[in-house]
């Protein structure tokens, strides 16, 4: 019989609370930001934090991935090491890394090559594979034929983000944040300059747009692509979130949830790698949550309309477009219902205006003001009140399924509880029990007491009550099953998922004679780890250096593809690029041949 296939699905955890709200919403695995070293600084946890987090989740079989994922320098490495071993000590199934120098600390633990690696080839996945990482976590840009291809050459897991920000620039290949500070996004503190307005101007000066977010990309929802993406090879699916708050989590999370619960329903090769069942109680939407609009980015193939000129910000959802307006309401051609307390907004000369709507007749809308809201104006809801209150109000749980059997005799009862994985628990109690004058009265208050399993993980669902004819006092069976559920619990949490620790065999050989600058070698461990590799020569780091005349983005987004000016489709814009903000500015270079653009940094500031 052919072994089933674990389909995951991965969730960011900001804290504790969030973490919680992930597994409770049906994540099988979260990932959590260590004390340092991690790519988002603002979201480091303690290690006991992190040790509460594994305890919870491990009692549904939960995977609890550390990020430890920024480049080190070498007066680092020891507080690496000894960060990386204390979340070994506190339980955590696996790290997400970047720098080799941790690869090379023979950790035991199961390592993943976070997409900062910036794998986005077969040959960069065979070689990582080979030196022992079990997870590869793909480079955001990847095409499904990319991904089927990487697939093929390895046989790790692969891993990819199906919902939220996306990084315009190639992961851990993105210099921007330091051209206009001492913020690095390779060291967890990106400043996030792509966000910011452009002039794309000429080799002259002329402006062709100005106060555009040429760089701010839409955000990742791929829930119509999830089963292409399973069949493609990918076997688990990353949520991006690690500074959201825990309404995004509940919601997005159960949102994939029901989408690969209805997957694995269907097609029995596939199976899920936790236990437990997420009791849902509202019905999820992550167009309801942030989002800088959905985009499937460049899965299907390089195509226009993946970016968000007009602003960087959330927008939400769209309502539709006014038809009519008077001096207090406005009418739409939408049957979008809305409703008081909504937040609404329009775009207006690149500016985001909002109000709330005080009343709702029909598609008549009156909101709280105007604020020059006219005909043909799109309209967006960007908060929705009654499926806010819904969310907040949730009550969403995680419960393990469990049947009990119940045998009373005249010498004592016997009660045993078996959770859904074959946990089992039996608590006797010797006691001199009387015939009952009510056998069915006896099944049924048996039955109800034993199902009484709130303040616990477990759900009774299934009880058989045998002996009937004796009868044995509620207190005695409440007893035992509180017995029998911690006993239950303790079992659970003392199962830890399996770790997948994979070794460097030492044969893997780099597919390249260079590591260059952008791959940021900044330590001795790293270099030690390249050079027994094969490589032969190693560029100084572009972390450590001025990043004037250099390239400080690589990217698959194409600001000419999304203007309508390919340089492989007849351009009416010729001759050389630049986009401007204050004082920074970054000369556009495109390789038709691979598709893909670069930034060059020509900031006079940064000149050393």
């Amino acid at each position: 019989m052919q072994k089933k296939r674990s389909i995951e699905l991965l969730a960011p955890a900001k804290n504790v609370t969030c973490a919680k709200v992930a597994i409770d919403s049906g994540a099988d695995a979260v990932y959590i930001g260590a004390p340092s070293f991690g790519a988002r600084k603002s979201a480091g946890n303690t290690i006991e934090d992190i040790a509460s987090v594994v305890a919870y989740a491990h009692q549904f079989g939960v995977r609890v991935h550390a990020t430890m994922n920024t480049v080190l320098y070498d007066n680092e490495l020891a507080a690496a090491e000894h960060q990386a071993r204390a979340l070994i000590d506190a339980g955590v199934d696996a790290l997400i890394i970047q720098d080799m120098a941790l690869r090379a600390m023979n950790l035991p633990i199961e390592l993943h090559a976070s997409t900062q690696v910036g794998i986005a080839s077969a040959e960069d996945a065979r070689f990582y594979e080979q030196c022992g990482f079990s997870r590869l976590i793909l480079e955001r840009a990847l095409s499904l034929e990319q991904i089927r291809a990487i697939r093929e050459a390895t046989t790790a897991e692969l891993e990819c983000f199906i919902h939220g920000a996306i990084c315009v620039g190639h992961s851990g290949r993105c210099f921007l944040s330091r051209t206009t500070s001492q913020r690095s996004g390779n060291r967890g503190e990106c400043s996030q300059p792509c966000r910011l307005p452009y002039d794309l101007v000429d080799a002259s000066g002329r402006k062709i747009l100005s106060g555009k977010h040429l760089l701010s990309v839409r955000d990742f929802n791929l829930s119509a692509s999830i089963e292409e993406l399973i069949d493609a090879g990918v076997s688990s699916f990353k949520i991006e979130g690690r500074l959201k708050d825990e309404s995004y989590v509940r919601n997005v999370v159960s949102h994939y949830r029901c989408l690969l619960d209805s997957i694995i329903a269907r097609r029995e090769e596939f199976v899920r790698p936790s236990s437990g069942r997420s009791i849902i109680d509202f019905t999820p939407n992550p167009d309801k949550s942030f989002t800088r609009g959905a985009s499937s980015y460049m899965l299907y193939g390089k195509q226009q309309g993946v970016a968000s000129f007009n602003t960087p910000k959330a927008i939400g959802e769209y309502v539709g477009k006014v038809t009519q307006t008077s001096r207090s309401t406005f009418t739409i051609d939408s049957a979008t219902e809305l409703a008081a307390g909504d937040g609404i907004c329009i775009i207006k000369n690149q500016q985001i205006i909002g109000t709330n709507i005080n009343s709702v007749d029909g598609k008549v809308i009156t909101p709280n003001r105007m604020d020059g809201i006219v005909t043909g104006d799109s309209i967006y809801r960007n908060y929705d009140h009654r499926f806010t209150v819904a969310l907040t109000r949730s009550r969403t749980r995680r419960v393990i399924d469990a049947s009990a059997t119940l045998h009373l005799q005249e010498s004592g009862a016997e009660l045993t509880i078996t959770d859904c994985d074959k946990n089992s628990c039996t608590i006797q109690r010797e006691v001199k029990l009387t015939p009952t004058t009510n056998a069915e009265k006896m099944i049924q208050t048996a039955t109800k007491t034993i199902n009484k399993s709130g303040g616990t993980i477990f759900e009774l669902t299934d009880t058989h009550i045998n002996g009937s004819e004796w009868f044995i006092p509620a207190s005695i069976l409440s007893d035992m099953r509180r017995e029998a559920l911690e006993q239950l619990t303790q079992i659970r949490s003392q199962q830890e998922p399996t770790k997948r620790i994979a070794p460097d065999n030492g044969t893997a050989h780099f597919p390249r004679k260079i590591v260059s600058r952008y791959e940021n070698v900044t330590n001795r461990l790293a270099r030690e780890f390249y050079l027994r590799h094969g490589a032969e020569q190693i560029e100084q780091a572009l972390e450590t250096k001025s990043t004037y005349g250099e390239r400080v983005m690589l990217s698959s987004y194409c600001i000419r593809r999304e203007i309508g000016e390919c340089l492989l489709q007849n351009p009416t814009l010729k001759g050389e690029l630049y986009i401007e903000h204050g004082t920074s500015r970054y000369k556009l270079e495109f390789d038709c041949a691979r598709c893909m653009m670069a930034l060059y940094d020509q900031t006079q500031q940064n000149k050393q």
